[in-house]
């Protein structure tokens, strides 16, 4: 599983962003979705995910409400639209895929490379 992930980019706060991840892997629908990000001198932490048929999600307190994550099983590609972007959202972003068959936390196989997002005050 080959996963591209883009979109990101130089943002004001309050500014929004859409990330892609794009997977090259013939069963799509078989792996549950996630978005990491890390900062800084900072550990990568958890984002948001998404389960294998796109009906279940889970979101990171601090982007609850902000930020969405959504899949397109036509296109094999996972999204994250980002709304109400504030400084400490800045960080790479990563996307990932699970075996999973929920939204999870944990348990990624494959991992992309990330995307910076640069969030100015």
């Amino acid at each position: 599983v080959q996963l591209q992930a883009s979109g990101g980019g130089l943002v004001q706060a309050g500014g929004s962003l859409r990330l892609s991840c794009a997977a090259s892997v013939r069963s799509f629908s078989t792996y549950a979705m996630g978005w990491f990000r890390q900062a800084p001198g900072k550990e990568r932490e958890f984002v948001a995910s998404i389960s294998r048929g796109g009906g279940s999600t889970d979101y990171a307190d601090s982007v609850k409400g902000r930020f969405t994550i959504s899949r397109d099983s036509a296109k094999n590609t996972v999204y994250l639209q980002m709304n109400g972007l504030k400084p400490e959202d800045t960080a790479v972003y990563y996307c990932a895929a699970s075996r999973k068959l929920m939204a999870t936390r944990y348990g990624y196989d494959f991992w992309g490379q990330g995307t910076l997002v640069t969030v100015s005050s």
